[in-house]
């Protein structure tokens, strides 16, 4: 039988990104071991650890062990209000060699380029900054230089980077964790600064959910914000009950043979 080759692409959303690690502790607790993984943001840093060869119970304690909400400090440097100097550390402590190519699994990185005005899929060479480029929202983080490109948030303009798993995987897994319901009020600066970015990355993120086989998109993750890390086993355990209930819809996508039809149809619109 022909082995099935699983892919996840992995949303940005800030501290609800701490879903992604639920997800794929539930995915490995059935015996569902993703090989290609793709991020954006928060799903960037999730999916570089995981690719790393951590385990997603690892992550979890990491995140906790770290205090990552204390992480990210209260700074005014000239690109932003806040900097990921401590973030960086954390990657530079946990990841043995700055390279993509030292992963144990394949991994795609989405970053948006202000230069040039795209969005980058970035797979080779050095891997720690584009990672920090990844996580890095307009304003709020300083951006990052990398060979004199200025790059920030890669889900500025593809917060669920699907692309390169498209002619890779016979199965992708979409997980969003951005959510969005209506509001009766939104008020305050940092309110509608954070709702106004969440909508734009939604759009963009739903527009991929067709290159998907399986959408991943917990509802009950919309009530924590950006910077809510210090709620990090609630967020986890929202993402891990998610997939568990919904992991017998996941083994009926693995009949490969409906898939791969599903697949073609979607490539050539037959």
């Amino acid at each position: 039988m022909m082995k099935t080759k699983i892919g996840i692409s992995l949303s940005g959303g800030g501290a609800r990104g701490i879903a992604h690690i639920g997800v794929l502790a539930a995915l490995e607790k059935y015996g569902i071991h993703p090989e290609l993984i793709s991020g954006t943001s928060m799903g960037a840093l999730v999916g570089v650890l995981y690719a790393s060869g951590l385990k997603p119970e690892a992550i979890l304690e990491l995140i906790n062990a770290s205090k990552i909400h204390q992480i990210i400090s209260w700074a005014f440097p000239a690109g932003g209000l806040l900097d990921l100097d401590k973030v960086e550390h954390l990657l530079r402590t946990n990841i043995p060699e700055d390279d993509f190519s030292a992963l144990n699994k394949k991994f795609y990185c989405a970053v948006t380029n202000l230069n040039t005005g795209k969005f980058e899929l970035i797979s080779k060479g050095k891997l720690i900054d584009y990672v920090l480029a990844s996580a890095s929202i307009p304003i709020v983080f300083e951006p990052r230089i990398i060979r004199g490109q200025t790059y920030v948030d890669g889900g500025l303009l593809n917060n669920l980077p699907v692309e390169p798993l498209v002619d890779q995987a016979d199965i992708i897994i979409g997980v969003h964790v951005n959510h969005n319901e209506e509001l009766k009020e939104v008020s305050g600066i940092k309110a509608i600064a954070e709702r106004s970015f969440r909508l734009a990355i939604t759009k963009n993120a739903n527009e991929k959910f067709g290159l998907c086989d399986f959408v991943i998109d917990p509802p009950k993750i919309r009530k924590y914000s950006t910077f809510d890390f210090s709620k990090a086993n609630e967020i986890y355990a929202i993402g891990f009950e998610e997939t568990e209930n919904r992991i017998l819809d996941f083994f009926e996508q693995l009949d490969l043979n409906k898939v791969m039809e599903e697949k073609k149809k979607r490539l050539t619109g037959k």
